[in-house]
């Protein structure tokens, strides 16, 4: 595509994007939002989408745009104390501009640090109520010397919007699955950049499938807000289509396996796929809805939707020792991690994209397959002891065959026959693209 630049999934790449990227303001609003997606744009076709300033949106009301340009505190001796420039978790996050001068006694109550995590510097928002303040580690905090200090924080509100991008990879029919991360959060890694850097190695590796059965739509937007405004301009066709979505953040922890929160109903191709590859053995985590948790499937749960979109992390809440502090680094978050994710959803993604139904185009009986080169069309068998290996291999693939043939009526989807075999899906997959290449099985499309 024109303008575009090219991908490359290396350690290398993601890493000096990820460099790119963690040094913006962001919030739920703003020119450091804007500038993200441009930066995540050059590698994926982005849709730009905006509700603006003032406008309601379910039981919401979209505030005004964000903008700070500076924010530090002077100690009594003039030197900064806290400086945005060094990191912009020191400004509370949606801060109401400021310049005065006030005692330590009076400033303290505009100060956040956890005394928890005393060396971090907590991330701290204050979208909806206006109110200034300054993190700090609660260390640096108990070691403030006595005097006057003076608090300048240079932001406005201006009408704008909340911003949002998606991108979408058209498959067999018109059923979707939506594939969604956030970005509002300064200067955090894993909780931050992890899924979008996700969301953008699944857009590749999707985009080179041979095939898809469902449509693929990938979202970005301003964690809460965000996922409201999204489902405000698009919840019909979501009603009408999205048959399994997932939220994606936290991808790059220290954990070994995802972990999966199920969709409200448990009703999606996802919630589908993970339970039937769980059963099968493959490494993954999983846990019923839970709306005391999580991001923005939340949302999607509420009782006028209950759109079926689950939750995948790496890390779960609050999952790590560092969560929304400047301990989240990227050496907490490690790139690995991240190539390490998107091979694993990947899989999962793949079997859930084969939770279709297929029509047999022979039905009347058992297909002639020899003459398409599916069945042996000789009865004697080689007693060779070293084609074993081979001989095993095409049997499993006659079983799978015979099964889909019998069992591809129309009522059972891909997963279900799969599971009658006791086999994965993403095996059976090579036989269903086989049995299309001959005419012999069709989708069905809902």
């Amino acid at each position: 595509m024109a303008g575009m630049k090219p991908y490359q999934e290396t350690e290398a790449f993601f890493s000096d994007l990820f460099d790119d990227l963690f040094p913006l303001l962001r919030s739920i609003t703003g020119p450091g939002l804007r500038e993200s997606y441009r930066i995540l744009g050059q590698y994926m076709p982005f849709e730009k989408m905006r509700v603006n300033s003032g406008e309601k949106v379910f039981d919401w009301t979209v505030p005004e745009e964000w903008r700070c340009s500076e924010a530090y505190l002077e100690g009594p001796d003039g030197t900064r104390v806290v400086d945005m420039a060094v990191s912009n978790l020191h400004v509370l996050n949606y801060s109401a501009p400021v310049d005065e001068t006030l005692s330590l006694e009076d400033l303290q109550a505009h100060l956040y640090s956890n005394p928890d995590l005393p060396t971090a510097v907590p991330y701290v928002a204050s979208y909806y109520s206006r109110k200034w303040g300054f993190c700090l580690s609660h260390q640096q905090r108990e070691q403030l010397d006595p005097g006057m200090y003076r608090a300048v924080i240079k932001s406005e509100f201006i009408q704008g919007g909340v911003d949002l991008v998606q991108s979408q990879l058209s498959g067999q029919s018109d059923k979707e699955i939506l594939l969604s991360s956030y970005m509002c959060h300064p200067s955090l890694a894993n909780n931050e950049l992890s899924g979008p850097l996700v969301l953008l190695g699944l857009y590749h590796r999707i985009k080179s499938w041979k095939s898809r059965r469902h449509n693929f739509r990938f979202v970005l937007h301003p964690e809460t807000i965000g996922s409201l405004c999204f489902l405000h301009l698009h919840h019909e066709e979501l009603r009408k289509n999205l048959v399994g979505g997932a939220v994606l953040n936290m991808m790059g922890g220290k954990q070994t396996s995802l972990m999966f929160k199920h969709s409200v109903l448990e009703n999606g191709v996802i919630d589908k796929a993970v339970t039937h590859l769980s059963k099968l053995g493959h490494d993954v985590r999983t846990m019923g809805f839970d709306p005391n948790s999580g991001a923005d499937e939340r949302q999607y749960a509420s009782p006028g939707f209950q759109f079926p979109v689950l939750n995948v992390s790496r890390d779960f809440y609050p999952g790590y020792e560092g969560y929304h502090s400047s301990l989240d680094t990227k050496e907490y978050m490690d790139i690995k991690q991240i190539m390490r994710s998107i091979d694993e959803l990947e899989q999962v993604l793949k079997a859930a994209d084969e939770c279709v139904k297929y029509q047999n185009l022979a039905p009347y009986g058992e297909p002639q397959l020899g003459p398409r080169g599916l069945y042996e069309t000789f009865s004697y068998v080689d007693p060779d002891l070293s084609d074993q290996e081979n001989r095993q291999k095409r049997f499993e693939e006659m079983c799978r065959i015979k099964m889909l043939l019998t069992y591809c009526d129309g009522k059972n989807d891909a997963i279900d026959i799969a599971e009658k075999y006791n086999c994965s899906v993403l095996d059976m997959s090579q036989t269903i693209e086989t049995l299309e290449h001959h005419d012999l099985l069709q989708m069905i499309k809902l």
